[in-house]
């Protein structure tokens, strides 16, 4: 029994020493997430329970007993506040270090104060740190490097009364995402040398104006501030430099327009939001750039190249002559004196072979060339003469036939459709043309916006809907056409309109399809300036503009060969022949030579592209582009609709409703009753005719082209 408690008594001790080990352990980790327990007091500072205290007289001290570091590191600090005079002046030390640190929350004003040898500090990774009141940095004369990161200050440092006096500073601020601005006058006071800042991934939005008032800046790095949208134009005022600027990765629209002629080095990179450039003569001294879009570097390889011409033709009538000499000069014996100095008597050479110096990345691709919208002034005069009567053309069929008071037919139905596609390949000229006109002279501007922007999507949406609903709409007709010639006799086969408006519902669905992909990622309209899917990059993006190519070449494929089914019907031998043969011919010829002229060229030089293998340049494809490409939109509206009988009648019988025209149009109208009248005399005249000539007269009447159908 005695043995049976004894056991008892020493599981319960057990138990005991168990509570207490992890009572302590637990004391230990809580010490540890409170970062205190990997801190010692350093030898030449003073430690009580809340305070640390770093002064002269402490370190003379401690170097009495034994010999210190001249760096002192404090991590993991566990007190709330750095106070004032922590670390006055203190006499050997050149570099001090906080950090790690999740207690502290304030560095009290003068709390670096007076440290005569003092060359670095750095307050890293401190989370909660909110404030650093001013003049927390005070009367360090031989500072050269500051770094604050990582920590949640809410108020930009005061740096006003560091007054380093050495040959240059180092200033980085990175990773204080609770910072929101740069305010004026923000690095006034910390030195007069050179001053490289590194100001990176913190959560400015804006830079103030004259927030680098009184500095002389030779790096300034901002990149990775993904917040930062606005610098003002006058944040530079006051300043001297930078010659190195970097703006990567941040969410800027656009670049201050003052106080960048010194900047040497510009980098941009990863800045989508940059689509614009301040005036070009602010970089007087630009020599690289690293930039996002290509056109930007066009920008400037143009205004450099304009303005070394400009400044050698002020003393040079022939810059070529000038540039020659140059060669010779270096073709001859350097060993001479004379020649040693050619750059000495003649400075401009300088000018000369400075064209090389420039750099700028990304450069022009063959998408991307170099040059306006349209280009070439010949290319934009076309460009208006065909927008301007696509636009009249379509549209004025389009009113006469919607606003008749004739039947619907299925040809008029056709018609419209026809019109309406050819319309919005008008406006899709339109816009090109408006946005070269806007964009004159400074495309690089306008490019970025333009290409990326709703205007290019729509333009190119309008063109390859136009385009595939004309060239289907087309071949309906053809098709129309050929089926009603070749079952003339056949009445009970011949189309009617809810035939056609199911064939012409599932143009509409593919032209509304193709038209769609590019824009969910299927290829793409940014590819090029005059907004046409030519990106094919990726196996589905080649697919998707070879398949068009292929399908539109077969589709004028099956309208040449309807074409001539039609023409081979009308001239059966067994038909008398009539001159109404020779003139439908004609007009098919011509209907077909434009249908070539529009698709052949196109789709040859297209679908070489398409394959990699390209045979012209994006320049001179647009030249292709503007003359072929909107042939059928300029010529449908005429050869199909205007130049027909039935159209002039239709137009003179609308215009009369306005208050025009009345004599012609009772023309019509008396022709129309006439036609009424000797309908039964016609009748009994047919019935003479042989039962050839009849079907022979049915199959003109059905024939499209004939003069007096639509």
């Amino acid at each position: 029994m005695w043995s049976v408690r004894k056991r008892v008594k020493q599981k319960r001790r057990i138990m005991v020493s168990l509570c207490a080990v992890a009572a302590l352990l637990l004391a230990v980790v809580m010490r540890l997430s409170r970062g205190g327990t990997f801190f010692t007091c350093p030898l030449i500072c003073s430690c009580t329970a809340d305070t640390l205290s770093c002064t002269g007289h402490t370190e003379s001290t401690a170097r009495a007993t034994s010999s210190t570091n001249n760096n002192l590191r404090l991590a993991h600090l566990p007190f709330t506040e750095v106070q004032s005079g922590t670390f006055r002046g203190l006499i050997n030390v050149s570099r001090i270090e906080i950090s790690q640190s999740d207690s502290i929350r304030k560095i009290r004003g003068e709390a670096f104060l007076s440290i005569y040898n003092l060359i670095e500090i750095s307050i890293l990774n401190i989370i909660h740190l909110s404030v650093i009141e001013k003049g927390a940095f005070t009367d360090l004369p031989r500072l050269r490097y500051l770094s604050i990161c990582n920590t949640g200050i809410r108020h930009f440092p005061d740096f006003s009364r560091i007054s380093s006096l050495g040959l240059d500073f180092f200033l980085e601020m990175g990773d204080n995402t609770q910072l929101n601005s740069i305010p004026a006058n923000a690095f006034q006071g910390i030195s007069k040398a050179d001053t490289y800042m590194n100001l990176v991934r913190n959560g400015f939005t804006e830079i103030d104006s004259h927030a680098f008032n009184g500095t002389r800046l030779e790096k300034l790095i901002l990149k990775d501030n993904w917040h930062l949208i606005k610098i003002h134009d006058d944040a530079f005022e006051g300043a001297e430099g930078p010659t190195l600027l970097d703006v990567s990765s941040t969410a800027l629209h656009s670049l201050p327009i003052r106080g960048l002629r010194e900047v040497k080095i510009l980098i941009a990179r990863s800045t989508p939001s940059l689509k614009t450039l301040p005036p070009l003569e602010n970089f007087a001294e630009l020599q690289e750039a690293e930039l996002t879009y290509p056109s930007h570097c066009c920008a400037f390889h143009t205004w450099k190249r304009d303005n070394r011409e400009t400044a050698v033709f002020g003393r040079f009538k022939n810059l070529t002559m000038l540039c020659n000499m140059a060669n010779q000069a270096d073709s001859m014996d350097p060993s001479g004196e004379d020649l040693n100095d050619i750059n000495f008597h003649y400075p401009d050479l300088e000018l000369c072979v400075s064209s090389s110096t420039f750099k700028c990345t990304p450069e022009p691709d063959a998408f991307n060339p170099c040059e306006d919208l349209l280009g070439h002034t010949f290319l934009r005069a076309i460009t208006w003469i065909v927008t301007v009567f696509a636009l009249v053309g379509n549209l004025s069929v389009l009113l006469v036939l919607l606003l008749s008071h004739q039947k619907l037919s299925v040809s008029r139905f056709l018609m419209c459709n026809l019109a309406f596609a050819d319309l919005c390949m008008g406006f899709y000229l339109l816009l090109i043309a408006l946005a070269d006109y806007r964009s004159r002279q400074e495309y690089y501007n306008h490019a970025t916006d333009w290409q990326t922007g709703m205007g290019c999507g729509v333009a190119g949406f309008l063109t390859v809907f136009a385009s595939e609903l004309s060239i289907y709409t087309l071949t309906m007709i053809t098709l129309e056409r050929w089926h009603t010639i070749t079952h003339a006799m056949q009445m009970s086969r011949r189309l009617r309109l809810r035939h056609m408006v199911t064939m012409m519902a599932i143009g509409w669905g593919f032209s509304l399809l193709m038209a769609l992909l590019p824009v969910v990622g299927v290829s793409s309209y940014t590819k090029v300036s005059i907004c046409l899917p030519m990106d094919i990059e990726t196996p589905v993006s080649q697919g998707y503009v070879v398949a068009v190519l292929v399908i539109n070449v077969a589709a004028f494929l099956m309208v040449c060969s309807s074409y001539a089914g039609i023409y081979l019907s009308v001239r059966n031998p067994n038909v008398p022949t009539r001159h109404g043969d020779t003139r439908m011919a004609k007009r098919m010829a011509v209907l077909i030579f434009t249908d070539f002229l529009c698709m052949a060229p196109i789709s040859f030089f297209a679908i070489s592209a398409a394959l990699h293998m390209p045979l012209i340049t994006v320049s001179q494809s647009k030249i292709l582009l503007i003359l072929f490409y909107p042939i059928n939109s300029l010529c449908n509206p005429f050869l199909y609709t205007i130049f027909t009988r039935a159209f002039r009648r239709d137009m003179c019988l609308l215009l009369s409703r306005c208050g025009c025209c009345h004599a012609q149009a009772e023309f019509y109208r008396s022709q129309g009753l006439s036609g009424v009248t000797l309908a039964p005399r016609k009748k009994s005249l047919r019935k003479s005719h042989s039962n050839q000539f009849r079907a022979y007269h049915i199959k003109l009447q059905g024939c499209f082209f004939n003069k007096a159908a639509t």
